[in-house]
């Protein structure tokens, strides 16, 4: 089998057990470690995945076609993405990877109309599926987690806690936050520092719930959620604020991005956008995730993001911050949270479906931890005078509001 010749040359850590459509034993590997063992239940698969592995391989285990007989998919994952960088050099692989990238652009092509239907494909599913592995206030993006004993709840107070130290925030300023969610984090910049939050989501799903939450809090009247484009948006904002959206925008719009968040900054304004992002340079979207998880979607390089902030012009980069293994470990809570309440989420949907997250979510972990992903913080401003000359402001800003931020949490 083709495929298990590869994978010979690319596993370099663990083995792998293959039993292929025809009951014939491949061991892949140097060893030594845990040995999953996967079958194939279909011949085609010793084509497909000899051909288009990131595709077809998930697609596989997703439809049954591929199952796992011994081991965790964990285990599974991890032993194939610690050789990644020795599939890509195969030369069919370095091929399809050229051809992902010439087509990049077509797929994060994501125009008002278009980025409303991608957003939808993955957030306006199920609000009870969201409530079976966040936390309790929604949050979908990166934790932070300031010690291996914090909990999930914890780790994403701290994240808020963390973005909230960067904005600069004083009561009655307007912020405006873009990809609002299920509208926890401007609830709680509302809260901690009686700010005016305007939130925008392409999300009828979310925007449903962001507004539920602003009259059950009784803060309507300066915390507001609208259905709606960013690119629409009317300003000014003293703060901006991005959690989680920037992965949706896709390349050819950066420059948009900017330049609207450009023109909504007041001249003193300050900017925060967080996002997930790559160590590696500019490349395409795993195949797989694209197709059945985030449409449209794509991790960028720094090199890319530094790139259109320079051409857009006017806009200083004052931090940036890098979060390294904080979404490995948010990652690994949702997916041991979605496996606690597995026969709920059959229930919803089918087996099928909880694979198919079951692989996105696992997938993404031992991306974080193997493959060169990463969390990027960002503040922008677009004048250098705007924000202190050093980082203690932001420390000396957690201290102080730490007993005011678990209440707002």
């Amino acid at each position: 089998m083709l495929a298990a010749q590869i994978l010979n040359h690319v596993i370099r850590e663990g083995q792998i057990r293959i039993v292929d459509a025809d009951g014939k034993v491949h061991l892949v590997g140097p060893g030594p470690g845990p040995v999953p063992t996967i079958r194939l239940h279909d011949r085609r698969l010793h084509r497909q995945l000899f051909t288009n592995p990131k595709l077809h391989f998930g697609e596989a285990y997703m439809n049954g076609r591929l199952t796992l007989e011994d081991g965790t998919l964990y285990e599974l994952l991890d032993i194939l993405t610690r050789g990644i960088a020795a599939l890509e050099n195969h030369p069919l692989q370095r091929l399809q990877l050229m051809f992902g990238r010439w087509m990049h652009f077509i797929h994060t092509h994501n125009p008002v109309g278009r980025a409303q239907k991608n957003v939808a494909h993955h957030y306006d599913l199920s609000d009870t599926l969201y409530d079976l592995f966040l936390d309790k206030d929604r949050q979908y993006s990166c934790a932070y987690f300031a010690t291996d004993n914090d909990s999930l709840e914890l780790a994403q107070s701290n994240k808020k806690l963390h973005l909230a130290s960067k904005l600069l925030l004083e009561p009655g300023q307007k912020v405006l936050d873009i990809g609002s969610g299920w509208g926890g984090l401007g609830l709680y910049l509302a809260k901690l520092m009686n700010v005016d939050v305007t939130g925008v989501t392409l999300s009828t799903e979310q925007h449903k719930v962001s507004e539920q939450r602003a009259r059950e809090a009784g803060l309507s009247d300066r915390l507001r959620f609208h259905l709606r484009d960013y690119r629409l948006q009317q300003g000014p904002f003293d703060r901006i604020i991005s959690v989680g959206m920037f992965e949706h925008v896709g390349t050819k719009h950066y420059r948009e991005f900017f330049r609207k968040v450009k023109e909504l900054l007041t001249e003193d304004g300050v900017m925060m956008l967080h996002s997930i992002g790559r160590m590696d340079p500019p490349g395409s979207t795993n195949p797989w995730l694209r197709k059945y998880i985030f449409p449209g979607g794509y991790t960028p390089a720094l090199s890319e993001v530094f790139r259109a902030v320079e051409d857009v012009g006017g806009l200083w980069v004052t931090d940036v911050e890098i979060l390294r293994l904080h979404y490995a470990k948010t990652l690994r809570e949702w997916h041991r949270r979605f496996e606690a309440n597995r026969d709920k989420i059959r229930a919803l949907y089918d087996e099928r479906f909880c694979r198919m997250w079951e692989f996105y979510l696992i997938g993404c972990e031992v991306a974080f931890r193997n493959m060169g992903q990463m969390v990027f913080q960002m503040q922008l401003s677009r004048r250098q005078e705007a924000v202190p000359l050093t980082r203690d402001y932001m420390v000396d800003f957690e201290r102080a509001m730490q007993g005011r931020s678990n209440a707002a949490a």
